[in-house]
Order: C-alpha cells, then sequence, then structure tokens
C-alpha cells in the first residue's frame, strides 16, 4: 500500500542544484560587496546611491529557489492513492535478514559492511514487481524492521535507518533470525519463500543449523551471502569524533574474520545457496535470480490502484512566486521612497 507517491521521481535529483545556486550566489554577492570597497566606504557608497538596496536582491534570489524548487516538485507529479483495492500478483515471498552487529562496520568491504550491504539491497529494491519484501535486522537479538511488503518506498525509507545502534544486545545470533524468518512469512503452504542472511558469520550466540532445518522443513529455501575477510580485520569505530579501534575489556583490538563453513552449512541445510561477497559485487543478483526461479504463488496484497495528482497546487505556488519576484525591483523607486502608509509622532 502507498499512499503517496511521485509519479517522475527523476526530476527529484534537480533539487541538487539547489546548493549549487545558493552557492554561486554567495560568492557573487562577495564578489560585489568586494567591487564596491574599491569606491570607499560601503555606507559612504549607498549614500551617493540611495536607490541601491542590499537586502531586495536576497529576497528576490529566495523567491526565485523557492518558485525553482516549486517547479521541479511539480514535474515530479505528487500523488496521493484515491483507490484502495485488493490485488492478487504472482511472485515470492523474501525476507533479508540483515548482521547489524559491530563486526559489520569493519572496513574490508567499503565503505564498510553494512553501508555497502545496505545499498546492494536498496538497488534490490528498485528492481522488485510483483515481489514481497520483509527485513529482519540482527545482533544479539534479531527483530522486524520491515513485516513483509509490497511498499518497497517504505522499504527504503526504513532501510536507510538501520545501524547497529538500533539493537540493544551485541553478538551475531544467525539462530534466532532464522527462527524469526520463520514466524514473519505469511500464512500458507508452497516453496514460494526465501530468506536471504547477509553477515559476516561469526555466530556467537546460538546453533543456526537447527533453525535452519525448521526452515527448510517449513518449505523456507535460505541463501546466505558471506560479507568480509577470512584473514580478519579490526573494526573501525568513531569515539568523539575521531577514528578508532574496536576493543575488548582487555582493551585488545577486535579482529573480526568471516565465518564461511557455518554459513555454507546453513544454505545447503535449506536447499539454498551461498555467495561470498567482494567489493564489487555483494551477491544479491545472482542469489535473487535463483529466488525468481522457484514456483510462484498468488500473493495478496491491499494496495492504491489509482492516484491523483496534486502538481497543480505546486504550479501555483512557482506561479506566485515568480509573479511577486517580478514585483520585487532590485532597486528602491525614488519617487515611492517618501510614501508612508503610517505617520507617527516621534
Amino acid at each position: 500500500m502507498q499512499l503517496f507517491r511521485f509519479a517522475n521521481p527523476d526530476y527529484l535529483y534537480l533539487l541538487l542544484l539547489l546548493p549549487v545556486l545558493i552557492l554561486l550566489y554567495v560568492l557573487n554577492e562577495v564578489r560585489k560587496r568586494r567591487a564596491l570597497r574599491r569606491f570607499g566606504d560601503i555606507r559612504l557608497v549607498g549614500n551617493l546611491i540611495p536607490e541601491l538596496s542590499g537586502i531586495r536582491p536576497g529576497i528576490k534570489f529566495i523567491l526565485l529557489i523557492m518558485a525553482f524548487s516549486s517547479g521541479i516538485i511539480m514535474l515530479s507529479r505528487p500523488q496521493f492513492g484515491s483507490k484502495l483495492e485488493d490485488v492478487k500478483k504472482q511472485g515470492v515471498e523474501v525476507i533479508i535478514a540483515l548482521d547489524v552487529s559491530n563486526s559489520m562496520l569493519a572496513e574490508d568491504i567499503q565503505p564498510d559492511r553494512l553501508t555497502r550491504a545496505k545499498q546492494a539491497i536498496s538497488r534490490l529494491v528498485d528492481n522488485l514487481d510483483n515481489d514481497k519484501i520483509g527485513l529482519i535486522v540482527f545482533a544479539g537479538d534479531a527483530y522486524t524492521q520491515i513485516p513483509v511488503t509490497t511498499d518497497y518506498v517504505s522499504a527504503k525509507m526504513f532501510l536507510s535507518t538501520i545501524s547497529p545502534d538500533m539493537v540493544p544486545k551485541q553478538g551475531t545470533a544467525i539462530g534466532a533470525a532464522i527462527s524469526l524468518g520463520i514466524k514473519s512469512f505469511s500464512p500458507g503452504e508452497g516453496r514460494s519463500k526465501a530468506m536471504i542472511i547477509i553477515t559476516d558469520g561469526e555466530n556467537h550466540e546460538d546453533n543456526p543449523l537447527t533453525n535452519a532445518e525448521e526452515a527448510s522443513k517449513a518449505g523456507i529455501v535460505i541463501h546466505t551471502i558471506g560479507i568480509g575477510s577470512t584473514e580478519g580485520v579490526p573494526v573501525a569505530v568513531n569515539i568523539n569524533g575521531k577514528k578508532d579501534y574496536l576493543k575488548d575489556v582487555d582493551g585488545n583490538t577486535v579482529i573480526t574474520k568471516l565465518d564461511e563453513d557455518i554459513l555454507k552449512k546453513i544454505a545447503i541445510s535449506s536447499n539454498g545457496s551461498y555467495v561470498r561477497a567482494s567489493n564489487s559485487n555483494i551477491g544479491l543478483d545472482e542469489i535473487f535470480s535463483e529466488i525468481k526461479k522457484m514456483k510462484k504463488q498468488e500473493l495478496e496484497s491491499t494496495m492504491y490502484t489509482e492516484y491523483n495528482d496534486q502538481f497543480q497546487i505546486f504550479a501555483a505556488i512557482a506561479i506566485f512566486m515568480l509573479l511577486v519576484d517580478f514585483i520585487v525591483m532590485e532597486r528602491k523607486n525614488r519617487k515611492l521612497a517618501d510614501i508612508r502608509l503610517f505617520k507617527f509622532k516621534v
């Protein structure tokens, strides 16, 4: 279900021009002030040119920026859902279990393991069509971040908020993630349910093989992605704005290693596959290609099927801002300078 959307979201990238335009304006104002200083004191120059205004160019620029922003939003065609229906599609349900333990901050995968995994998941969501997706995060315990849904926009929004700080208990409980995943799929028979576990495999909390066998009996295929170095690397952390490395209670630097063995066993026990991630390829695309070969089942979801355009509001704002900008002059009008609507006795 998606209540609000942009019909042409690619136009929103034009908003990235705003900081550039603001910077150019500031640089131009600095250049003009320097030019005025060459003629003498700025206050004296102001007296010689009484129609010169210091605030009006700024007001006109703000009006133009607001008109520009409104125009971009107008082109992106904001829409609100107007008709809610139960829609049936053929697809699969996929739950991604993402390791958010501190070891995922290691930088052997650039920029770090967790950020790279989130980027890959985001790209995967962009390519989804009829399938449902859910997201579980886990460290010392597992939590549902996104229930299985076809609302891909919300899925990406929640994905961006993921960090190790969101899980109070550290560790790597892969078994707990699998167990929660089994409960998170929609009820019903059929082998159209898949789980993807992205982790460095350093399991410290439980025996995930038992949970993987339970998942297999429930018709769930588990694929695993090993992310990290088998040689071992320190875990980078930010302490008081300075880069440091994670240390244990004895003050020793923590070294994290990828445990491929346990991840391969989990995949084999549930008829899934294992992929080793690299800087160039996390492996989600390969695994999802395998998932797409699974038998599809009818997935029912409630979603908006018709949308009403709301771009007219932003078109009106843009026109109004341009009109005001046209009326407001950069220089003061000498004929209007002495007009006072209100007179006060001092």
